[in-house]
């Protein structure tokens, strides 16, 4: 969207304003218009410490290292091991696309048009941070050159919101987005999340961020959430997710004992470490023993991990992509996932 370029000047005038003047700030501020306001927000992300997304007690965060198996879980298991496994050949293999953009010192929201990715209800339309050096999901600006899933993914600490799109794209000052969904930071979520039947920025109807484990958690030695997996289409369950999915997709092609999006697995606790060479592999399988992973959507590579742009450490001499190749889909279980519920794709907000 055009911006005014009285707009900038004002926005100079009001960052160039000490720490004595706030009330005077505060006063300029109100003479900006939405589409240009602005604010301070740290320019360093926080430590790891700090990016637990939600609540700790969240079903994120949640220890089912002792939780009960789902009655069908040898069924599913079986299932999918027969199918192929993880489809990608088989390899459990790691995309560290996705990127979670940290607000920088003066970020301007902006406004999108709707595209046909963009549902109602399911799908929030509001102004988005955009961090000028910021880029999107598998691309290295905000243009979606790659017809990707092209997630734009703003972690917003001041406020505590968290904003997740699906198919952003940014070019020639003009945003398209698909469906944006906003999740409150501060609240810990009910199992049926921002609404049953209803979508976000993945097909299962949840939040991305607080699934992806990235590299100073790696190096730390331990992650503590559980994670994020994907399987093809054809192996998902169709018509059908339990909570805390709310959502699944017609593209779903798997029959009863496929796993519905919301299923979590974990890594069998007798697994043997050996079969990975390196530690920092080793750190991965002990999150999936301990937190295990939900079924989140569909796609060719199993797991998703978080760029490395804002993390001190990075992939490179620490973790590739094929590192946890040792590992199979007969290694986990599943965990007791509840009532399965049928999708009719009527959301309710």
């Amino acid at each position: 969207m055009k911006k005014l370029s009285w707009g900038w000047i004002l926005t100079a005038l009001v960052f160039s304003v000490t720490s004595a003047c706030a009330e005077q700030k505060n006063s300029l501020l109100l003479l900006i218009p939405p589409i240009l306001a602005s604010r301070d927000t740290p320019a360093v992300p926080p430590p790891v410490s700090q990016t637990t997304y939600f609540p700790r007690e969240s079903i994120w965060y949640q220890d089912v290292s002792a939780a009960g198996l789902d009655p069908q879980s040898d069924d599913v298991i079986n299932w999918l091991a027969a199918e192929g496994g993880w489809g990608n050949g088989d390899v459990f293999q790691i995309d560290f696309g996705m990127k979670i953009l940290q607000l920088q010192a003066t970020v301007v929201k902006k406004d999108f048009i709707e595209t046909e990715d963009f549902y109602t209800p399911d799908c929030d339309h509001v102004m988005i941070p955009v961090p000028e050096q910021g880029s999107i999901e598998g691309n290295s600006g905000y243009a979606c050159v790659d017809d990707g899933d092209c997630h734009l993914i703003v972690a917003d600490w001041d406020e505590k919101v968290l904003y997740e799109m699906w198919r952003a794209d940014i070019r020639g000052g003009t945003f398209y987005g698909g469906c944006l969904a906003v999740w409150d930071m501060t609240r810990n979520y009910p199992p049926s999340g921002r609404g049953d039947q209803c979508t976000s920025a993945d097909a299962a109807g949840y939040p991305l961020s607080p699934l992806l484990f990235n590299a100073d958690e790696v190096a730390s030695g331990e992650i503590k959430h559980a994670l994020r997996f994907i399987l093809p289409n054809s192996r998902i369950r169709n018509g059908v997710y339990v909570h805390p999915a709310t959502h699944s997709t017609n593209a779903a092609g798997g029959g009863d004992n496929a796993p519905p999006y919301g299923t979590r697995l974990r890594l069998k606790a007798d697994f043997d470490m050996s079969r990975l060479a390196t530690e920092a592999a080793r750190v991965v399988a002990r999150a999936l023993q301990k937190y295990g992973m939900f079924l989140a959507d569909g796609g060719s590579i199993p797991l998703t991990a978080e760029s490395d742009q804002y993390t001190t450490a990075k992939w490179n001499g620490l973790l590739g992509a094929r590192d946890l190749d040792g590992i199979r889909v007969t290694d986990f279980e599943m965990i007791e996932a509840g009532a399965r519920i049928s999708y009719t794709g009527d959301c309710l907000r």
